[in-house]
This record gives C-alpha cells, structure tokens and sequence, in this order.
C-alpha cells in the first residue's frame, strides 16, 4: 500500500511464520528475525507489531521479545517496542494509533521519574496517520514561524520523499528516540486527528499527565484559526503578520472560486478526522456535503459531523453514514446523486459504474485521501492549514472547471458555453 501510495521503498521485515509456527507459537522465528534485521539492516530500534496469524493463536509479543534478549540475540538494552495490532480489529488508524501508543509507552511509561510537564519548553504533535507529507511540512512551517519548539510524534515526512541523488537513506529525518523520551516535559500534546487517537489520548493523558486541548484537525479557514490560537496560548508566542498574511491570501482565493462551488453537492468518504476537515472546507465555501461516509467512523463520529452540518445552512441537507463501506456510497451516488465524488482512488469504479447508466448519471471523483494509487504524486500536497485550504480548494474549483469543459465542449450543440475566461 504505502510502496503505491507514496512510490517509495517502504521498508519492513517479516519473521515469516511458517506450519509449525502456526500450531506452536511464532517465538522461533521472533527470535530469528530480531537478530537478522539487526545485523543486516542496522537500526537503531526495531518496533514490531502483528497480523492475523501471531494474534488468532495469542502470541505473547513482550515475553518473546524478552526471551530473545535473555538467549543473547539482541542486547538486553536494544530497544524494541511493540503493539498488537490485529488485522480483523478495527481499521488502519486502530493500528496505527495502537503501534503509537506502544511505542511511547516503551520509552517513557518507566522513566517518569524527574519528568515534569512544561520543563523542555516544548509541545508535541501527533499527527495521527497522516499521509499528505506536506502537511507535515506545513504544520512544521508555522511552527517554525510562531518561533514554537515541538516534537512531531512521528515525522515520516523524510522516509517517503528521499531525493534520487545516488544515496540511499532508509532512515531519513524523523523523529530520535531521546525527543520520545523527552516529551513528557513538553507543556502539552495537541492531536490533529483526535478521533483515531484514543488509545494515545487516554496514555498521554494518564501517563504524562497532560492536559490535551480539545481541537479539530487543522482543516479549514476557522480550525486552522483555533489551531494557531491554540498553540499561541499555551506557548505565549504571538501569531506572526507572515501568517496573518498567509490567511489573508486564503480568502482571497477563497473569494475569487466560492462562486464555482456555491450550492455544488459533494459526497465525500474517508477516514473519519478526514472526512470532517473536508465537509468544514466545504461548508465554508458555500458548497454542499450530501453524502459523508466513513467506515471507520463510530456513533461519536457521526454526531460531531451532524453538528458542525447543522451549524451552517450549507449542511442542511446532509446525511452521515458511520460504519458502511463503498458500496453503499455507490448505491448513494445512484439514487441520489451527487455532482461529485470526494475520495481515494476506489472511488474510481464508482464513476466508471455511474458512467455506465448513461453521461448524466456520471460522478465525477475528486481524489483526496489515503490510498492514492492511480495519480503521481499527490502525497507531497497539502491539506491542513491555510496553505492545505488553499491547495484543496484549488482542486475543488478546477475540478468542476474541468467538468464544465467537458459538458459545453460540443461543436455547434453546447459550446455556446465553452468560454476561455472562467
């Protein structure tokens, strides 16, 4: 997925478990494992987590780990954090927040000592799973301007954008293990993606003792603007006129494409914290989210999007749909159909099959989200913040641009619309 995705090496090992691993335990091959990805591939840690197999037969990751460092394999001191992370348990955000949460347990849950909320001067972010890496830059970026030290918790922006220079880099930037170690003493840990970060949440919270503001993804004009205030509060650093300007610029854009999208209807699927920074995008423009669709999205979930729908008379007519699949969106796009799709690349067959009824029953996809496989890099866009509104919303507009083009594009039929100037 992530090879696809990003069109870089992913790089992971797997201990491979075989027939008698399946009927005895896969601690064999634990052991094994841990040794040769040591030695060949020379990490500094190695985090594991687990798939269906390792967790149908209830393989106990921390005794395995432990019995490999009591047999020599690995040092005593070779970190090795870990998570089960269950394939048939929730989604990817499950797991991702599940490997999250394990990993700062590891380096900090015995080490409180001497730790004290606020000392390092620092906030954390969690970005959850985020695969747009420019919102890693953004976010870092405004920060940076906000003069803000933090710690990103991950940064996995370097690992998937590595320069072809002829040097290979399988660890590239990121986040070290003594800024983990550290954020404890940061003066609070703000989650972008609060709604698939529970289990992270409940850790820092308990664990770390920190008091985690309540806010939504930074998507958008307004909770790009409560993000800012947010961290100036809690830092005491003043937000700067070049990001003032930067807002500035927004609405601009905002005021020169709203007319293109005022009243077009969207149907829009994703991942849950996603999925409502794009209907808030939406809703500020004057557009309109029929459709909002997460399979991963619990009851929560759909009662924050309901609300944030009935707070703008742009939302009124829209309906939520937590736990249903891709299916039912086509099924959606058929009995009332929307003028475009938001969505991964799957949402590809769903044009093609609208397509199939006839021209006017097509829906176009926008792709916005995680996986994209079919399109060139469009993981190195933005979607957070103002530069993020402004990246999205040029999609948006230009997408129902080109779909104009295509409907007046007729010879003498409907080209009495085909204007250069739009």
């Amino acid at each position: 997925y992530f090879n696809r995705h990003f069109k870089e090496p992913c790089s992971c090992v797997s201990d491979s478990m075989t027939e008698d691993a399946a009927v005895f335990g896969g601690q064999k091959n634990m052991i094994d494992g841990l040794e040769n990805a040591k030695a060949i591939y020379k990490p500094d840690m190695i985090a594991v987590s687990t798939t269906c197999m390792a967790e149908v037969i209830g393989d106990d990751l921390n005794a395995f780990i432990n019995n490999t460092k009591k047999a020599g394999n690995i040092p005593q001191e070779y970190p090795v954090p870990y998570a089960h992370t269950p394939s048939f348990v929730g989604s990817h955000t499950t797991g991702w927040d599940n490997m999250e949460e394990g990993i700062l347990r590891y380096f900090t849950l015995n080490n409180m000592e001497g730790k004290k909320v606020g000392s390092n001067g620092k906030i954390n972010i969690v970005p959850g799973f985020e695969t747009y890496l420019g919102n890693y830059r953004v976010i870092k970026r405004m920060l940076g301007e906000m003069d803000v030290d933090y710690t990103m918790l991950s940064d996995p922006s370097e690992v998937f954008d590595t320069p072809a220079d002829g040097e290979f880099r399988m660890y590239s930037g990121g986040t070290t293990m003594d800024e983990v170690k550290d954020a404890p003493n940061g003066i609070t840990t703000l989650l972008l993606q609060p709604s698939q970060l529970e289990k992270t949440k409940k850790f820092v919270e308990n664990t770390w003792n920190h008091d985690i503001p309540k806010l939504n993804i930074p998507m958008g004009v307004e909770w790009t603007d409560e993000f800012l205030m947010k961290v100036s509060e809690v830092t005491g650093k003043p937000i700067p006129a070049s990001l003032e300007l930067e807002r500035g610029r927004c609405m601009d854009l905002v005021s020169d494409s709203h007319a293109w999208l005022h009243g077009k209807k969207f149907a829009i699927y994703g991942d849950p914290d996603f999925v409502m920074g794009v209907v808030k995008i939406l809703l500020e423009v004057g557009a309109e989210p029929t459709h909002i669709l997460a399979h991963n999205g619990n009851k929560r979930w759909a009662k924050s999007i309901e609300k944030l729908l009935a707070s703008s008379p742009f939302g009124v007519n829209g309906k939520v749909y937590a736990g249903n699949d891709l299916w039912h969106m086509r099924s959606l796009c058929f009995t009332d159909k929307p003028d475009f799709l938001i969505g991964n690349s799957y949402g590809k067959y769903i044009q093609r099959d609208t397509r199939h009824k006839g021209e006017e029953f097509e829906v176009p996809l926008i792709r916005l989200g995680f996986p994209i496989f079919d399109r060139h890099h469009m993981h190195r866009a933005t979607t957070l913040g103002y530069e993020g509104m402004m990246s999205v919303v040029t999609q948006l507009t230009n997408a129902v641009l080109e779909q104009l083009d295509k409907e007046t594009i007729g010879m003498g039929t409907t080209d009495y619309n085909f204007d250069l100037v739009r």
